[in-house]
């Protein structure tokens, strides 16, 4: 299940927004370490193996940026980044699996290390002790929304798997985008505000800031798989489209271009065509496609600054400033 692409991610070395919660993330980690303690050796060498290979904590450090600017509980927080960071995490085992993925952030995936049943049970297990770190939290409120968000995720990807290939429709992309990656930022902001003294419309707030920002963090990963450079990417320009999916560039591009023949053949199964499609994606490149797709990237990101105006002045409001920054400052 895509969840988002790897080759969007952040490189938090190079950014400010993490400083604050550093310690904290460490927390979390060593939170998701310990959920394989006491089961089979090769799950917790799974479990080792995917937590080595990295990953960026974006979604963890919102929940804690959030949390702390609230006043939330340290060991509600560290159980509820942990549960997102697992849930995300168990997405991408999946995901690589559906996709044939061997490498993940230049890293052997796990399926290309072991065999799809036992991939897909390490992916269920995860699944399993996200749940359960989520429901030690102790708050049922957020265990609801939890399971909900998991059932958005999943419907959104059979959903693109069985009616999106070639369709060109805003209102399909956005309920894509927001199912396979917006749902978990926006639970992850909203359940971080569940969790601390506030009020209700300081959660909802706090839910639209993690959608906004989502919203925006897919929309400039289906960018970049348009502008990046091809050997940093690690896959193909454009591969989107080459699976059929027509991500907000391609459609501002069909929008411009309704006579353009590689884009009348896409609701008839034209992405098959790997010689069409190579040519759509450089005209996609040469055009103001995605300059406009990035406008709307920036206007989500205004929509989520607009909600700290009103939060407390704090390093951690400043920190979520600029993360929220950062996600259309990428570059590949």
């Amino acid at each position: 299940m895509q969840t988002g692409s790897s080759h969007g991610e952040i490189d938090l070395n190079s950014v400010t927004f993490l400083s604050p919660v550093t310690e904290e993330i460490k927390l979390v980690e060593e939170r998701m370490r310990s959920q394989a303690d006491e089961n089979h050796p090769d799950l917790r060498a799974a479990l080792e193996h995917l937590l080595a290979a990295g990953g960026k904590r974006v979604r963890p450090t919102l929940s804690s940026l959030v949390g702390n600017m609230l006043g939330a509980p340290l060991e509600k927080l560290i159980n509820l980044g942990a549960a997102v960071e697992m849930l995300h995490t168990a997405t991408l085992v999946h995901d690589d699996l559906i996709d044939g993925s061997l490498l993940r952030r230049g890293t052997p995936t796990l399926n290309a290390r072991w065999s799809p049943p036992a991939t897909v049970l390490t992916g269920d297990f995860l699944f399993a002790r996200a749940a359960k770190l989520a429901a030690d939290t102790d708050y049922l409120p957020l265990m609801k929304l939890f399971s909900d968000t998991l059932a958005i995720i999943v419907n959104g990807e059979l959903t693109q798997m069985f009616t999106s290939r070639g369709l060109i429709n805003r209102d399909n992309y956005y309920k894509r985008i927001y199912a396979k990656t917006a749902s978990l930022f926006e639970m992850t902001s909203r359940a971080a505000a569940m969790v601390s003294p506030v009020s209700d419309e300081t959660i909802e707030a706090m839910r639209d800031f993690g959608y906004q920002i989502g919203m925006a963090f897919q929309i400039v990963d289906d960018i970049l798989d348009f502008t990046g450079d091809q050997n940093t990417v690690g896959k193909p320009l454009g591969s989107d489209l080459l699976n059929g999916l027509v991500t907000l560039p391609a459609i501002y591009y069909a929008e411009a271009n309704p006579a353009d023949a590689d884009v009348q053949s896409l609701p008839n199964g034209g992405w098959t065509n790997t010689e069409n499609m190579n040519r759509l994606v450089t005209s996609i490149r040469n055009s103001d496609a995605s300059k406009l797709a990035m406008r709307e990237a920036e206007q989500h990101i205004e929509r989520a600054l607009a909600h700290l105006e009103d939060m407390p002045a704090s390093a951690e409001r400043d920190a979520l400033e600029n993360l929220a920054k950062y996600i259309v400052d990428r570059k590949i």
